[in-house]
């Protein structure tokens, strides 16, 4: 089989069928996820471990392939051409070969496209701060910074920089400059490429994800320091990323991290794509700003109330998670069971249906 040409079909059917993910695994035929649901290829022949060290071969470089043996996991990133962009991660399970590519979209897509809400366009015109998007891995984090990001580059003449792992979307200079750094290629770590951006005269970084108390300090000092930042953790609201990021820490430093947190922090927000009534995904999500009622919570460690204060904060342009569930029911985009099963607070969503 030619691998290279087999996988260029594989993303060929990925194009054609709208397909976020295509999973490849030893013992299987190719798997396809549509509109959130997987969908087997029977098209396809079954997969042995002899195809997927193929695959492996095609789909990564000599250094990349040396990793995988050793570590038996993988992220990357490749290209079909001029057609298709995909992020991958390799593994190994149960002694075979495994292998995940989600599609990422060629074109960045606007927040309005992302059918987003445009309060986030004032975080983009920020000048400095600290910025996070969150949700579980899947909820279409990183599209959201992208489209932020792209709104910084074609309105503001500034230095952006990207620490990614591996580089996902792939910008063009517009108005501003931007630089796009991949772990293990580009940089030895998040942590180093991060140290490295105070004498890099940038303006705005990106962090594709937050791994070590390390790199939340320095993104942290960053914010305090003149510097936009945004970044992702894999946290479900903003009081559990709060505390996420705090319990990081060792008990010692955590009383700093959180005057440092209530001082930088601009914004979280939470998302998740939910299914569609009339087919494919739409997100719902919540917003809390950091406003002064937020920030004395942070700093007495009451971090339990600011589901109240994003609650009570609508008309500072806060959005409450059942709220927006409510109001895409009410327009008939999401049936009431799927409001229901992905409400933190079920008995507060029925009062506002």
């Amino acid at each position: 089989m030619e691998y290279k040409k087999q996988i260029g079909s594989l993303t060929e059917t990925v194009i054609a069928q709208g397909a976020s993910d295509l999973h490849l695994i030893a013992g299987n035929r190719p798997v396809v996820r549509v509109s959130g649901s997987l969908t087997t290829l029977l098209s396809e022949p079954e997969l042995s471990n002899a195809d997927m060290e193929g695959f492996i071969d095609a789909l990564l470089s000599d250094e990349q392939k040396k990793r995988f043996l050793e570590t038996k996991e993988i992220d990357f990133s490749w290209s079909y051409g001029d057609k298709a962009r995909f992020r991958g991660n390799g593994y190994v399970e149960r002694g075979v070969i495994g292998i995940a590519l989600r599609l990422i979209p060629q074109q960045i897509k606007t927040l309005a496209e992302l059918n987003l809400p445009p309060i986030l366009e004032t975080f983009a015109g920020r000048e400095q701060g600290f910025f996070l998007v969150v949700g579980p891995v899947g909820q279409g984090k990183t599209t959201t910074l992208a489209s932020m990001i792209e709104l910084i580059n074609q309105t503001r003449s500034d230095h952006i920089i990207t620490i990614e792992d591996p580089i996902e979307y792939l910008f063009e200079n517009k108005r501003s400059l931007v630089d796009q750094r991949e772990v293990r290629i580009d940089t030895a770590s998040f942590d180093v490429a991060l140290q490295s951006v105070f004498r890099q005269d940038v303006d705005v970084v990106m962090i594709g994800e937050m791994r070590t108390p390390e790199t939340i300090s320095t993104a942290v000092t960053a914010a305090e320091t003149g510097h936009l930042v945004f970044s992702t953790l894999h946290t479900n609201n903003a009081a559990q990323t709060v505390d996420r990021i705090i319990d990081s820490f060792p008990a010692a430093q955590q009383g700093q991290i959180r005057i440092q947190l209530a001082s930088s922090l601009i914004g979280i927000f939470s998302q998740r794509l939910v299914p569609r009534v009339a087919g494919g995904l739409i997100p719902v999500y919540e917003l809390m700003i950091n406003n002064d009622a937020v920030g004395n919570l942070i700093r007495e460690k009451r971090t339990h109330e600011l589901q109240t204060v994003i609650e009570t904060g609508t008309s500072e342009g806060m959005i409450d998670m059942n709220r927006s569930l409510a109001e895409l029911v009410r327009a008939g985009e999401i049936t009431i069971e799927t409001a229901y099963s992905r409400s933190w607070n079920p008995k507060t969503l029925e009062r506002l249906l």
